[in-house]
């Protein structure tokens, strides 16, 4: 590991806990704000249940401080990432106090999930070292952070956090352009929005649409990119299927309707027990606890496979020579 950090996460909700605990496992003091006593009273709490299901090592919690004081967070801070509500004021405003309670130019980063970050931090006055880094949620188990720059970010800025990042065992990716969503949301959203489609149209109900992505090209995701399979079926393919399918694909520009008349009929999703699908308390804990351990055992899965390339991508070791007699 890298010299330790300062680190400070500012909001302890539910990627704010874990990113401080992801630092913090990895060797990092982390001090992290919220106006909300509540917030914090259950932080180690919920730190302390993530460890326990990856088998982490607890000791992390000691490198866990916690400030409803921002001034406290920040003012030694190396590094400060926020992770408040998806608010462009509230974030705005938060990292324009940041700044000026820091006295060390830390590197500032969002952790907006598609918010522009040259919106966020057009306003700072030392935005050279100004950046997004978007984790995925839940922080602990997916590897994934896009670091994102903007017309301003320093160069240096921008791979010290690329570093920085990859040294507490995260995968960081370049997104080299500020777009909306960046990479993986616009990617997501694509396909969420044909899915919407597809049922709307009535061409199946949406719990096949569920079933079809989990049950064929889901499953070869986590080892096959989109264009790496394009690749494997051949790039002539691939233009011929566009040929014929992409202009029958949705291109909504608004939310579909199906979408906003579940949203008008308080069908939220879980929160609401109705979305596309119905639940209640036994059908959510199951599938949250069918994902924690998908994402543990892909996680330990990915390991084997990545430990497997590293030794069959050495050089084979050579026999010594046998003496001369």
């Amino acid at each position: 590991m890298s010299t330790p950090a300062r680190i400070a996460v500012l909001g302890a909700g539910l990627m704010g806990h874990a990113i401080a605990q992801v630092f913090a496992a990895a060797g990092h003091a982390v001090a992290v704000y919220d106006p909300a006593a509540s917030s914090l009273a259950t932080l180690h709490t919920r730190i302390a249940a993530n460890l326990r299901q990856i088998g982490g090592d607890a000791t992390a919690l000691t490198r866990v401080r916690l400030s409803t004081e921002l001034h406290d967070a920040v003012h030694d801070a190396d590094f400060i990432v926020e992770a408040a509500l998806e608010d462009l004021a509230v974030k705005q405003d938060l990292l324009a106090q940041a700044e000026s309670l820091a006295l060390h130019n830390p590197v500032i980063a969002s952790n907006t999930s598609v918010i522009p970050i040259t919106r966020i931090m057009q306003g700072l006055q030392r935005r050279g070292r100004a950046l997004g880094t978007h984790w995925w949620n839940p922080p602990f188990l997916i590897p994934l952070v896009e670091v994102i720059g903007t017309e301003w970010t320093d160069p240096d800025c921008l791979q010290w956090t690329m570093s920085l990042h990859e040294d507490i065992g995260k995968t960081p990716v370049h997104v080299r352009r500020d777009v909306p969503g960046f990479i993986g949301n616009r990617l997501q959203h694509a396909l969420w929005r044909e899915a919407i489609a597809l049922v709307q149209a009535g061409v199946c109900d949406a719990r096949t649409v569920d079933t079809v992505v989990k049950s064929s090209f889901g499953l070869r995701s986590a080892v096959l990119g989109p264009l790496e399979n394009a690749d494997l079926v051949g790039t002539d393919l691939t233009a011929a299927i566009h040929q014929l399918v992409l202009p029958d694909l949705d291109r909504s520009e608004d939310v579909q309707p199906y979408l906003v008349n579940l949203v008008a009929d308080g069908k939220l999703g879980m929160k609401a027990d109705a979305g596309f699908h119905t639940w209640n308390d036994e059908t959510k804990a199951r599938l949250r606890a069918r994902l924690t351990r998908h994402l543990i055992q892909c996680r330990t899965s990915l390991a084997e496979l990545d430990a497997d390339s590293t030794a069959a991508a050495a050089p084979p070791s050579r026999a010594p020579s046998e003496p001369r007699r």
